[in-house]
Parts: structure tokens; C-alpha cells; sequence
């Protein structure tokens, strides 16, 4: 009787700890997310040009050439693939209003868990040894990756000097890997 006490306690034992590793390992991996696509399609955005207080034409007014009227594009990179297969493009582009922002455009890439979207100065190398290279420099993170594919934007804050990032890359934060990047090169 003892030792079929015993063998029933280990075969529990055994049973909770493989449901407890798979419910870990499911929780850390997220396996189901490479067979979910998520499309996101945004506009470019705009922003208002504010008229100035007075509309009359001043001496340095006739002088200056006129702000630009529409979005200007920065620097442009071609994503290539680094863990996963990864399409696309990445323009910096500055807004009327002087504020800027990173557009991907038909991006297509794996879902993962923890993706992210972040400025570098890391070279950008092709194959593995560019899946680990983001997160040793210089780099800012723009936020969660808001789909797997589509066009969509990401605001860059005030505060980053774009002089200091040559690169784009969708970071997973989880495993400390690039799905894939951008050299960006002056428009």
C-alpha cells in the first residue's frame, strides 16, 4: 500500500510540474502569435500649421521662403530580415508643424511576443549577426509594434537628435532579438 501511495504521489508530482513548465513556456513563447497577423493601415498624419497672430506680410516674412506645406521625408531604409522574414520600408519624416515621425510602410513581418519599434545607432548586418546588435549602442524605443503588417506611424519625441540613429529595427524585448531592420540613408 505504501508504495503505491509513493508512485501516485510522484505520478501527481510529475503531472503539476509538466502543466506548470507548459503553462510557463506557452506564457513566455506565445506560439499561437505566428499564425495571428495583425494589419494595421494608417494615414500619413498631418499636422496644422497655426496662422500667426498678425496676417499682415513683415519685412522678414517677405525674406524667408515659406514652410513647407506638407510632409518632408528625412532618411528612407528597405527592412531587412533578421530572426523573421521582414518587408518593408522606414522613412523619418518631419510634419509641417516640425515634429517628426517614423513610417513604416508595407511591412510585413511575424507576429511575436513583445515587438517593439526602435531607433539605433547600430549598423545594420545582414543575417545572425545582426540579431543581436540593436541593443548594445544607442537606441530609443518608439513604442509596441502596433500590427504585423500594414503602414502605420510612430511619433519620435522631441528630445531624440536624429543625427544619433542610423537604424530602424522591430526589437523583440522578450528574447532580446531583431525580427528585422533598416539602414536609414539622408533623403
Amino acid at each position: 500500500m505504501g508504495i503505491r501511495t509513493g508512485r501516485r504521489g510522484l505520478i501527481t508530482g510529475v503531472l503539476v510540474a509538466t502543466v506548470a513548465v507548459l503553462g510557463v513556456g506557452l506564457y513566455w513563447f506565445q506560439p499561437w502569435k505566428l499564425w495571428q497577423n495583425e494589419t494595421v493601415n494608417e494615414t500619413l498624419p498631418t499636422a496644422r500649421l497655426v496662422p500667426s497672430a498678425s496676417s499682415a506680410p513683415t519685412a522678414a516674412a517677405t525674406t524667408t521662403p515659406p514652410a513647407p506645406t506638407g510632409p518632408q521625408p528625412l532618411a528612407r531604409g528597405t527592412l531587412i530580415s533578421h530572426e523573421h522574414t521582414t518587408t518593408g520600408t522606414a522613412q523619418l519624416i518631419r510634419l509641417p508643424d516640425g515634429s517628426r515621425t517614423l513610417r513604416l510602410e508595407n511591412l510585413d513581418t511575424s507576429n511575436g511576443p513583445d515587438l517593439r519599434v526602435w531607433l539605433t545607432d547600430a549598423p545594420v548586418k545582414e543575417g545572425k549577426d545582426g540579431w543581436s546588435v540593436f541593443d548594445d549602442g544607442k537606441y530609443v524605443s518608439l513604442g509596441k509594434l502596433k500590427g504585423n503588417k500594414g503602414d502605420q506611424n510612430y511619433e519620435i519625441p522631441a528630445e531624440v537628435n536624429l543625427a544619433d540613429y542610423t537604424s530602424v529595427t522591430i526589437w523583440c524585448d522578450r528574447f532580446d532579438v531583431s525580427f528585422g531592420a533598416a539602414e536609414l540613408t539622408k533623403a
